[in-house]
Protein backbone atom coordinates (compact mmCIF):
# COMPACT_ATOMS: atom_id res chain seq x y z
CA UNK A 1 0.00 0.00 0.00
CA UNK A 2 0.83 3.31 -0.60
CA UNK A 3 2.19 5.95 2.03
CA UNK A 4 0.18 9.26 2.53
CA UNK A 5 2.58 11.22 1.54
CA UNK A 6 2.49 9.62 -2.03
CA UNK A 7 -0.77 10.05 -2.13
CA UNK A 8 -0.65 13.93 -1.57
CA UNK A 9 2.06 13.34 -3.92
CA UNK A 10 0.09 12.21 -6.85
CA UNK A 11 -3.15 14.28 -5.79
CA UNK A 12 -1.25 17.90 -5.77
CA UNK A 13 -1.91 20.26 -8.30
CA UNK A 14 1.78 20.78 -9.94
CA UNK A 15 2.27 24.11 -11.53
CA UNK A 16 2.53 21.90 -14.66
CA UNK A 17 -0.82 21.05 -14.28
CA UNK A 18 -1.70 24.78 -14.00
CA UNK A 19 0.21 25.32 -17.13
CA UNK A 20 -1.72 22.80 -19.28
CA UNK A 21 -5.52 23.92 -17.51
CA UNK A 22 -4.59 27.48 -18.83
CA UNK A 23 -3.82 27.19 -22.21
CA UNK A 24 -6.84 24.46 -22.72
CA UNK A 25 -8.89 27.47 -21.08
CA UNK A 26 -7.39 29.99 -22.91
CA UNK A 27 -8.28 28.03 -26.32
CA UNK A 28 -12.05 27.99 -25.25
CA UNK A 29 -11.57 31.49 -24.48
CA UNK A 30 -10.15 33.37 -27.79
CA UNK A 31 -12.10 30.69 -29.66
CA UNK A 32 -15.66 31.12 -27.80
CA UNK A 33 -15.13 35.06 -27.60
CA UNK A 34 -13.61 35.96 -30.89
CA UNK A 35 -16.64 34.02 -32.36
CA UNK A 36 -19.69 35.19 -30.02
CA UNK A 37 -18.32 38.23 -29.29
CA UNK A 38 -16.74 39.96 -32.32
CA UNK A 39 -17.29 37.44 -35.12
CA UNK A 40 -21.78 37.79 -34.97
CA UNK A 41 -22.01 40.98 -34.06
CA UNK A 42 -20.31 42.28 -37.03
CA UNK A 43 -22.20 39.81 -39.19
CA UNK A 44 -19.30 37.99 -41.36
CA UNK A 45 -20.95 34.81 -42.88
CA UNK A 46 -18.21 32.17 -41.29
CA UNK A 47 -20.60 29.39 -42.35
CA UNK A 48 -20.37 30.46 -46.23
CA UNK A 49 -23.30 32.76 -45.47
CA UNK A 50 -24.76 35.45 -43.62
CA UNK A 51 -27.06 35.12 -39.79
CA UNK A 52 -25.89 34.45 -36.18
CA UNK A 53 -27.05 30.84 -36.56
CA UNK A 54 -24.71 30.21 -38.87
CA UNK A 55 -22.11 31.65 -37.77
CA UNK A 56 -22.20 29.66 -34.34
CA UNK A 57 -23.26 26.15 -36.42
CA UNK A 58 -19.77 26.58 -37.49
CA UNK A 59 -18.08 27.41 -34.26
CA UNK A 60 -20.01 24.48 -32.60
CA UNK A 61 -19.24 21.92 -35.44
CA UNK A 62 -15.24 22.96 -35.25
CA UNK A 63 -15.94 22.10 -31.51
CA UNK A 64 -17.58 19.11 -32.13
CA UNK A 65 -15.11 18.22 -34.60
CA UNK A 66 -12.32 18.62 -32.16
CA UNK A 67 -14.49 16.56 -28.82
CA UNK A 68 -15.20 13.97 -31.49
CA UNK A 69 -11.67 13.29 -32.63
CA UNK A 70 -10.57 12.78 -29.35
CA UNK A 71 -12.33 9.87 -28.82
CA UNK A 72 -10.44 8.32 -32.21
CA UNK A 73 -9.42 5.15 -31.25
CA UNK A 74 -5.64 5.44 -31.78
CA UNK A 75 -5.67 8.47 -29.53
CA UNK A 76 -7.16 6.98 -27.04
CA UNK A 77 -4.64 4.10 -27.25
CA UNK A 78 -2.23 5.95 -27.96
CA UNK A 79 -2.03 8.30 -24.64
CA UNK A 80 -3.54 5.02 -22.65
CA UNK A 81 -0.65 3.00 -23.27
CA UNK A 82 1.70 5.53 -22.83
CA UNK A 83 0.09 6.83 -20.13
CA UNK A 84 0.58 3.66 -18.28
CA UNK A 85 3.93 3.37 -19.37
CA UNK A 86 5.06 6.70 -17.56
CA UNK A 87 3.05 5.97 -14.70
CA UNK A 88 4.37 2.28 -13.87
CA UNK A 89 8.07 4.15 -14.04
CA UNK A 90 6.97 7.03 -11.23
CA UNK A 91 7.24 9.32 -13.97
CA UNK A 92 4.90 12.50 -14.48
CA UNK A 93 2.44 11.29 -16.98
CA UNK A 94 -1.29 13.36 -16.47
CA UNK A 95 -0.58 15.59 -19.22
CA UNK A 96 0.52 12.89 -21.75
CA UNK A 97 -3.13 13.85 -23.64
CA UNK A 98 -2.71 17.43 -23.56
CA UNK A 99 0.57 17.25 -25.49
CA UNK A 100 -0.92 14.67 -27.98
CA UNK A 101 -3.59 17.05 -28.60
CA UNK A 102 -1.48 19.42 -29.11
CA UNK A 103 0.82 18.41 -31.51
CA UNK A 104 -2.38 17.18 -33.72
CA UNK A 105 -4.05 20.19 -33.15
CA UNK A 106 -1.14 22.26 -34.89
CA UNK A 107 -1.53 20.51 -38.14
CA UNK A 108 -4.80 21.52 -38.25
CA UNK A 109 -3.93 25.01 -37.26
CA UNK A 110 -1.11 25.18 -39.70
CA UNK A 111 -2.88 23.61 -42.30
CA UNK A 112 -5.62 26.07 -42.09
CA UNK A 113 -3.61 29.37 -41.53
CA UNK A 114 -2.36 28.19 -45.18
CA UNK A 115 -6.14 28.24 -46.48
CA UNK A 116 -6.85 31.48 -44.91
CA UNK A 117 -3.88 33.16 -46.36
CA UNK A 118 -5.18 32.19 -50.22
CA UNK A 119 -2.93 28.48 -50.25
CA UNK A 120 -6.08 27.13 -52.16
CA UNK A 121 -3.71 24.20 -53.97
CA UNK A 122 -3.83 22.86 -50.37
CA UNK A 123 -7.59 22.96 -49.87
CA UNK A 124 -7.87 21.41 -54.00
CA UNK A 125 -4.59 18.59 -53.08
CA UNK A 126 -6.85 17.76 -49.72
CA UNK A 127 -10.33 17.75 -51.81
CA UNK A 128 -8.60 15.21 -54.05
CA UNK A 129 -8.68 11.98 -53.18
CA UNK A 130 -5.79 11.06 -56.12
CA UNK A 131 -3.46 13.61 -55.17
CA UNK A 132 -0.12 13.41 -54.22
CA UNK A 133 -0.41 14.90 -51.19
CA UNK A 134 -3.37 12.87 -49.66
CA UNK A 135 -1.52 9.82 -50.88
CA UNK A 136 1.63 10.55 -48.83
CA UNK A 137 -0.21 11.42 -45.88
CA UNK A 138 -2.55 8.62 -46.30
CA UNK A 139 0.85 6.60 -45.87
CA UNK A 140 2.87 8.65 -43.40
CA UNK A 141 -0.07 9.43 -40.58
CA UNK A 142 -1.36 6.09 -40.73
CA UNK A 143 1.87 4.26 -40.85
CA UNK A 144 3.59 6.23 -37.89
CA UNK A 145 0.38 5.94 -35.86
CA UNK A 146 0.71 1.97 -36.48
CA UNK A 147 4.05 1.42 -35.51
CA UNK A 148 3.86 3.49 -32.87
CA UNK A 149 1.30 1.82 -31.23
CA UNK A 150 2.82 -1.66 -31.89
CA UNK A 151 6.22 -0.65 -30.22
CA UNK A 152 4.14 0.77 -26.91
CA UNK A 153 2.61 -2.02 -26.95
CA UNK A 154 5.81 -4.32 -26.89
CA UNK A 155 7.19 -1.99 -24.52
CA UNK A 156 3.81 -2.64 -22.01
CA UNK A 157 4.14 -6.03 -22.40
CA UNK A 158 7.88 -6.62 -21.71
CA UNK A 159 7.65 -4.24 -18.62
CA UNK A 160 4.19 -5.76 -17.19
CA UNK A 161 6.28 -9.37 -17.76
CA UNK A 162 9.70 -8.10 -15.82
CA UNK A 163 7.04 -6.54 -13.07
CA UNK A 164 6.16 -10.74 -12.44
CA UNK A 165 9.80 -11.53 -11.98
CA UNK A 166 10.50 -12.42 -15.99
CA UNK A 167 13.80 -11.29 -17.67
CA UNK A 168 13.37 -7.85 -19.97
CA UNK A 169 15.03 -10.10 -22.73
CA UNK A 170 16.69 -8.56 -26.28
CA UNK A 171 12.87 -7.07 -27.38
CA UNK A 172 12.97 -4.84 -24.35
CA UNK A 173 16.71 -3.52 -24.37
CA UNK A 174 16.19 -2.70 -28.53
CA UNK A 175 13.47 -0.59 -27.65
CA UNK A 176 15.52 0.97 -25.03
CA UNK A 177 16.10 4.16 -27.89
CA UNK A 178 12.14 4.38 -28.05
CA UNK A 179 11.58 4.65 -24.71
CA UNK A 180 14.76 7.44 -23.99
CA UNK A 181 12.66 9.22 -27.14
CA UNK A 182 9.43 9.05 -25.35
CA UNK A 183 10.18 9.77 -21.65
CA UNK A 184 8.01 12.38 -20.56
CA UNK A 185 4.82 14.24 -21.26
CA UNK A 186 6.15 17.35 -23.68
CA UNK A 187 7.64 14.44 -26.30
CA UNK A 188 3.48 13.04 -27.03
CA UNK A 189 3.57 16.63 -28.78
CA UNK A 190 6.16 15.12 -31.55
CA UNK A 191 3.70 11.56 -31.56
CA UNK A 192 0.71 14.09 -31.47
CA UNK A 193 1.95 15.83 -34.91
CA UNK A 194 3.07 12.71 -36.85
CA UNK A 195 -0.22 11.19 -35.97
CA UNK A 196 -2.05 14.46 -37.46
CA UNK A 197 -0.32 13.84 -40.83
CA UNK A 198 -2.82 11.87 -41.92
CA UNK A 199 -5.23 14.93 -42.43
CA UNK A 200 -8.69 13.24 -42.11
CA UNK A 201 -10.03 15.58 -39.37
CA UNK A 202 -7.78 18.54 -41.02
CA UNK A 203 -9.80 18.03 -44.10
CA UNK A 204 -12.63 18.77 -42.40
CA UNK A 205 -11.67 21.81 -40.79
CA UNK A 206 -10.31 23.02 -43.94
CA UNK A 207 -13.53 22.38 -45.93
CA UNK A 208 -14.72 24.46 -42.77
CA UNK A 209 -12.05 27.24 -43.39
CA UNK A 210 -12.36 26.94 -47.00
CA UNK A 211 -16.57 27.82 -46.88
CA UNK A 212 -16.25 30.50 -44.43
CA UNK A 213 -13.46 32.11 -46.06
CA UNK A 214 -14.25 31.78 -50.04
CA UNK A 215 -13.65 35.33 -50.46
CA UNK A 216 -10.41 37.01 -48.10
CA UNK A 217 -12.38 40.38 -48.72
CA UNK A 218 -15.61 38.99 -46.81
CA UNK A 219 -14.29 37.26 -44.07
CA UNK A 220 -10.97 38.34 -42.51
CA UNK A 221 -8.43 35.80 -41.59
CA UNK A 222 -8.75 36.54 -37.64
CA UNK A 223 -12.37 35.35 -38.00
CA UNK A 224 -11.48 31.92 -40.71
CA UNK A 225 -9.35 30.90 -37.56
CA UNK A 226 -11.71 30.73 -34.90
CA UNK A 227 -12.64 27.42 -36.28
CA UNK A 228 -8.91 25.48 -36.05
CA UNK A 229 -8.77 27.27 -32.38
CA UNK A 230 -12.25 25.98 -31.30
CA UNK A 231 -10.92 22.08 -33.07
CA UNK A 232 -8.15 22.41 -30.65
CA UNK A 233 -9.95 23.90 -28.07
CA UNK A 234 -12.34 20.34 -28.02
CA UNK A 235 -9.83 17.87 -28.88
CA UNK A 236 -6.97 19.22 -26.33
CA UNK A 237 -9.54 19.11 -22.95
CA UNK A 238 -11.56 15.79 -24.01
CA UNK A 239 -7.96 14.16 -24.34
CA UNK A 240 -6.35 15.38 -21.49
CA UNK A 241 -9.19 14.82 -19.25
CA UNK A 242 -8.62 10.64 -20.92
CA UNK A 243 -4.92 10.52 -19.92
CA UNK A 244 -5.66 12.35 -16.07
CA UNK A 245 -8.33 9.89 -15.43
CA UNK A 246 -6.09 7.14 -16.59
CA UNK A 247 -3.04 8.15 -14.88
CA UNK A 248 -5.30 8.12 -12.00
CA UNK A 249 -6.20 4.47 -12.60
CA UNK A 250 -2.69 3.53 -13.51
CA UNK A 251 -1.66 5.03 -9.99
CA UNK A 252 -4.26 3.69 -7.85
CA UNK A 253 -2.97 0.81 -5.98
CA UNK A 254 -5.82 -2.14 -5.11
CA UNK A 255 -5.46 -2.71 -1.13
CA UNK A 256 -4.55 -6.80 -1.73
CA UNK A 257 -2.02 -8.29 -3.52
CA UNK A 258 -4.15 -10.83 -4.93
CA UNK A 259 -6.19 -7.98 -6.66
CA UNK A 260 -3.89 -5.95 -7.46
CA UNK A 261 -1.78 -8.35 -10.04
CA UNK A 262 -5.37 -9.26 -11.12
CA UNK A 263 -6.17 -4.95 -12.15
CA UNK A 264 -2.61 -4.50 -13.49
CA UNK A 265 -3.11 -7.57 -16.07
CA UNK A 266 -6.54 -6.92 -16.63
CA UNK A 267 -5.93 -3.02 -17.28
CA UNK A 268 -2.58 -3.65 -19.18
CA UNK A 269 -4.21 -6.41 -21.40
CA UNK A 270 -7.04 -4.05 -22.24
CA UNK A 271 -5.12 -1.59 -23.52
CA UNK A 272 -2.09 -3.39 -25.20
CA UNK A 273 -4.97 -5.70 -26.99
CA UNK A 274 -6.56 -2.57 -28.68
CA UNK A 275 -3.24 -1.35 -29.55
CA UNK A 276 -2.23 -4.11 -31.62
CA UNK A 277 -5.87 -4.10 -32.95
CA UNK A 278 -5.72 -0.80 -34.23
CA UNK A 279 -2.41 -0.71 -35.26
CA UNK A 280 -2.88 -3.84 -37.40
CA UNK A 281 -5.96 -2.35 -38.59
CA UNK A 282 -4.54 0.78 -39.84
CA UNK A 283 -1.16 -0.75 -41.63
CA UNK A 284 -3.39 -3.40 -43.45
CA UNK A 285 -5.24 -0.62 -44.99
CA UNK A 286 -1.79 1.06 -45.94
CA UNK A 287 -0.67 -1.81 -47.69
CA UNK A 288 -3.67 -2.59 -49.13
CA UNK A 289 -4.41 0.67 -50.84
CA UNK A 290 -0.61 1.55 -51.66
CA UNK A 291 0.32 -2.15 -52.63
CA UNK A 292 -2.58 -3.96 -53.61
CA UNK A 293 -1.90 -6.91 -50.94
CA UNK A 294 -4.80 -9.81 -50.89
CA UNK A 295 -4.99 -12.75 -48.67
CA UNK A 296 -6.64 -11.53 -45.09
CA UNK A 297 -5.03 -7.72 -45.55
CA UNK A 298 -8.19 -6.50 -47.17
CA UNK A 299 -10.29 -7.98 -44.33
CA UNK A 300 -8.52 -6.61 -41.40
CA UNK A 301 -8.40 -3.00 -43.82
CA UNK A 302 -12.23 -2.73 -43.65
CA UNK A 303 -12.79 -3.09 -39.93
CA UNK A 304 -14.34 -0.39 -38.46
CA UNK A 305 -12.64 1.16 -36.15
CA UNK A 306 -14.28 4.87 -36.11
CA UNK A 307 -16.53 3.77 -32.60
CA UNK A 308 -13.90 1.81 -30.72
CA UNK A 309 -12.29 4.61 -29.16
CA UNK A 310 -15.42 5.27 -27.19
CA UNK A 311 -15.46 1.40 -26.52
CA UNK A 312 -12.42 1.14 -25.57
CA UNK A 313 -12.56 4.54 -22.86
CA UNK A 314 -16.03 3.00 -21.34
CA UNK A 315 -14.04 -0.72 -20.42
CA UNK A 316 -10.96 0.85 -18.93
CA UNK A 317 -12.73 2.97 -16.98
CA UNK A 318 -15.51 -0.30 -15.91
CA UNK A 319 -12.69 -1.94 -15.40
CA UNK A 320 -11.23 0.60 -12.70
CA UNK A 321 -14.54 0.66 -11.07
CA UNK A 322 -15.26 -2.48 -10.81
CA UNK A 323 -11.65 -3.25 -9.25
CA UNK A 324 -12.54 -0.07 -7.00
CA UNK A 325 -15.57 -1.98 -6.16
CA UNK A 326 -14.55 -5.28 -5.53
CA UNK A 327 -11.39 -4.04 -3.09
CA UNK A 328 -14.11 -1.92 -1.16
CA UNK A 329 -16.15 -4.89 -0.39
CA UNK A 330 -13.32 -6.89 0.43
CA UNK A 331 -12.35 -4.51 3.15
CA UNK A 332 -16.22 -3.89 4.44
CA UNK A 333 -16.09 -7.80 4.90
CA UNK A 334 -12.65 -7.97 6.63
CA UNK A 335 -13.39 -4.78 9.17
Amino acid sequence: MTSLAEDRSRTRVTPGTVGVISVIVLLHLIGWGVLVGLVIPAGIPLGGSGGTLVALGAGLTAYALGVRHAFDADHIAAIDNTTRRLAERGRPSHTVGFWFSLGHSTIVVVLCVLLTFGISAIGTSLADDSSALRTWTGVIGPTVSGVFLLVIAAINIASLRRRHGHAGGPVLRLLGPFEKAVDRPSRMYVVGLLFGLGFDTATEIGLLALAGAATLVAVPWWAALTLPVLFAAGMSAFDTTQGAIMRRAYTWQPGRRSIGEVYAIAMTGFSVVAAVLIAIVQLSDVLVANLGLGGPLPWLASVGIDDLGFALTGLLLATWIAVLLLTRGARTRTA
